[in-house]
């Protein structure tokens, strides 16, 4: 009986680290990986604006990313959010948009997934 409070505090976490990140609107699913799908939305958002891309490993070895939209710099620009998917295999893309134009943020993103 004596163990139940830390039980119940290990379920609380583990279900706070299944929701997506706040004040991030969910784009998409992916079977690729983090990194594949970062990599591209870099490079589409790099192409259509000629401009550098930021991108911010936010988990070792590539497994979470946030590629900040041209223009924008971390740690709280407009970014993709690049996370292991939340159900399953595969990889999750949100958008955080702190601002920034959305609808061809999100259809380049789009175009990735």
């Amino acid at each position: 009986m004596k163990y139940l409070p830390l039980i119940a505090f290990a379920v609380a976490i583990s279900a706070g680290a299944a929701q997506p990140p706040a004040g991030v609107q969910s784009v998409g699913q992916s079977q690729q990986p983090p990194k594949a799908v970062a990599s591209c939305i870099a490079q589409k958002w790099a192409d259509g604006s000629q401009q550098q891309v930021v991108s911010q490993n936010t988990l070792a070895n590539d497994q979470a990313m946030d590629v900040y939209v041209p223009g924008q710099q971390p740690p709280n620009g407009a970014a993709a959010v690049v996370r292991p998917s939340y159900t399953g295999k595969g990889t999750w893309v949100g958008f955080r948009t702190n601002g920034a134009a959305g609808s061809d943020a999100t259809r380049a993103i789009s175009g990735c997934l």
